[in-house]
């Protein structure tokens, strides 16, 4: 698929209005991941991160499962790289950059999310899983181990959750997911698409500044101690104030108003 200057094998990309959908699109092979399809997510992402027209993301996956996990016949194949146009970006750069993303990028697991595929929507800003998805790490069955996506794994599952379900290759159902925060909600599947659809409809009511700036010093401040988080927390308000977004947002408050931003 040619989206702009791009030719994507392995994803779709599709702009609705003000959200650019990003759609796993090999589904022969349940869209499992490989180096191919870890590029071409990077760089859709990419464009859409800096893109002034999209104020969200959503990532999905084509037929019937999200992700099924690492496409190892392409890993193990020596299969060729990806097009020359698109620089290769590696998995591990793929899940920074969506960790890291100033714009939210939704997760819509509309069916199972297993291994890397688990580690694409954990990375994401926000999650939303069909009740019909699977959701697990099941690598040790296979005699590997989840090594990459444990990074963001372990932002939302409580230690010895995650140490469980990666010893033992548990497969978990999206409800119980959820209920330890792995996704934010799981919903019936004829549910899925206006739940995200209200997420992004709520994105797109707020300041893109406020957004942008906010994602940006979570990243920023995570990880850090209470004293070096503090002082860099405290400059990003003061950023943050110099906006006119901050100023629109506050004067609308005062007079009792809408505001209406600029994205500046």
């Amino acid at each position: 698929m040619t989206t702009g200057a791009r030719t994507y094998e392995r994803i779709k990309v599709e702009r609705d209005g003000l959200v650019e959908k990003i759609t796993l699109n090999h589904p022969k092979r349940r869209n499992a991941i490989g180096p191919r399809m870890a590029t071409e997510l990077w760089w859709a992402i990419d464009d859409a991160r800096t893109s002034d027209g999209v104020r969200s993301i959503v990532l999905t996956g084509e037929g019937t499962a999200f992700c099924s996990g690492g496409d190892f016949a392409e890993i193990t194949s020596g299969s060729p790289a990806p097009p020359s146009s698109l620089p290769p970006r590696d998995f591990a750069e793929l899940l920074l950059a969506i960790a890291r993303s100033d714009k939210p990028i939704v997760a819509k697991v509309n069916g199972d999310a297993l291994g890397g595929g688990l580690g694409l929507a954990a990375a994401c800003t926000f999650a939303v899983a069909s009740t019909g998805a699977t959701l697990g790490t099941p690598e040790i069955n296979v005699g590997i181990f989840p090594m990459v996506i444990m990074a963001v794994l372990s932002r939302h599952v409580p230690r010895r959750r995650l140490v469980e379900m990666m010893l033992l290759g548990e497969k978990l159902g999206a409800e119980e997911a959820a209920r330890f925060g792995l996704v934010n909600r799981a919903v019936a599947p004829e549910r899925l698409d206006a739940e995200v659809g209200a997420i992004t409809d709520a994105l797109a009511s707020k300041s893109p500044t406020a957004v942008r700036l906010g994602l940006r010093a979570y990243a920023a401040h995570d990880g850090l101690d209470l004293e070096r988080a503090l002082p860099l927390l405290h400059d990003r308000l003061l950023e943050i104030l110099g906006t006119d977004d901050a100023r629109e947002g506050l004067t609308a408050f005062l007079e009792k108003r809408r505001p209406s931003w600029t994205g500046r």
